[in-house]
């Protein structure tokens, strides 16, 4: 359906502003946003992907990564076409990017139906970038709370405030990607800026949505030794709780750097243990940081097989080794 967006103003002869995120579009009339979810017809931005679903499926919760909320549940994951940031490194640029899968049309309604029928947990709004799929997203969102569903959003994190005020009370978890504490790197290779993010990160925490953070270390662009300190102290001043992933890339679309070596991926865990409390490693094959380990005596609480996981909690967030409160959502 072609529904007319929010979060954009008219601007003289025919043009139109998006104040959606902070790249803030300015449209001609007939010209498509960058991000493929918005358009200039004839003064009125509308939206290009409501209710255009180009990916679904039923996933752990692992392998959105979120360790700490509903660990060994599935989630009804979905997602449209399009994103707000044109990282040269993504890994889904045949949606995110160039828009090739094919969409079939949904609603709000009969999203929840599914989530219900499928035994998920919630909806996770994931694979592309949801933040840019904002009207959809939040009105499926307000069912899905009233239905007794989770929802939760991975998501690069780059929306204005006011937007992102309007979303964050019907969402119960987030993993943002933060790619980088360079603004350089973010100009550089995704089109965007830091800030914007590190603020989006902060409302999201202050607004007590659960929360964890993934990086993605790409070899000679964010992987130094102290851009990985400034993301580790980064994530303690705001919460040394928050759980921290540091995920290993391999070439795609058009980034051709060597993959992540795995002794990167090690050296990143050392050292974020130093300042935090829980930090994992993903997209790689390797035992250490995979486990949730209490911090204090060492007892494994969630074992993780692939993207299965077995939790030991027995219903409560407390390790039952020395009794320190674990910050896992548990239900």
């Amino acid at each position: 359906m072609t529904a007319t967006a929010e979060y954009w103003r008219p601007l003289p002869n025919g043009q139109v502003a998006c104040d959606l995120c902070p790249i803030g579009c300015r449209l001609r009339p007939g010209q498509d946003a960058p991000c493929g979810s918005r358009a200039n017809r004839q003064g009125t931005m509308v939206l290009l992907s409501y209710g255009q679903v180009v990916s679904a499926a039923v996933d752990p919760m692992e392998k959105k990564p979120l360790y700490h909320f509903h660990p060994g549940r599935d989630i009804l994951s979905v997602a449209a076409a399009g994103c707000n940031l044109h990282c040269r490194f993504c890994q889904n640029w045949t949606i995110s990017q160039r828009h090739e899968s094919p969409a079939r049309q949904t609603t709000p309604e009969a999203l929840v139906t599914a989530a219900l029928q499928a035994g998920s947990v919630g909806i996770a709004y994931t694979y592309s970038e949801p933040l840019v799929w904002f009207e959809f997203v939040r009105d499926t969102a307000v069912l899905a709370r009233r239905s007794g569903l989770k929802n939760v959003l991975v998501t690069n994190g780059f929306l204005n405030r006011e937007p992102l005020a309007e979303l964050l009370p019907v969402i119960d978890a987030a993993n943002i990607d933060l790619k980088s504490m360079e603004d350089r790197f973010y100009r550089r290779i995704c089109k965007a800026r830091l800030e914007p993010v590190l603020d989006a990160i902060g409302q999201f925490h202050a607004a007590g949505v659960h929360l964890e953070l993934t990086n993605l270390l790409i070899p000679g662009h964010n992987d130094a030794d102290e851009q990985i300190r400034a993301l580790v102290e980064f994530t303690a001043g705001l919460d040394a709780e928050i759980p921290l992933h540091f995920s290993a890339y391999f070439p795609a679309w058009k980034m051709d750097a060597p993959p992540t070596p795995t002794s990167t991926l090690l050296r990143a865990l050392e050292i974020a243990r130093s300042r935090l409390a829980w930090v994992y490693l993903g997209n790689a094959a390797v035992n250490e940081g995979r486990d949730t380990v209490c911090p204090d005596c060492g007892e494994v609480l969630i074992k993780r097989a692939g993207f299965r996981a077995v939790s030991r909690l027995e219903g409560r967030p407390v390790c039952p080794g020395c009794g320190r409160k674990v910050p896992v959502v548990l239900g």
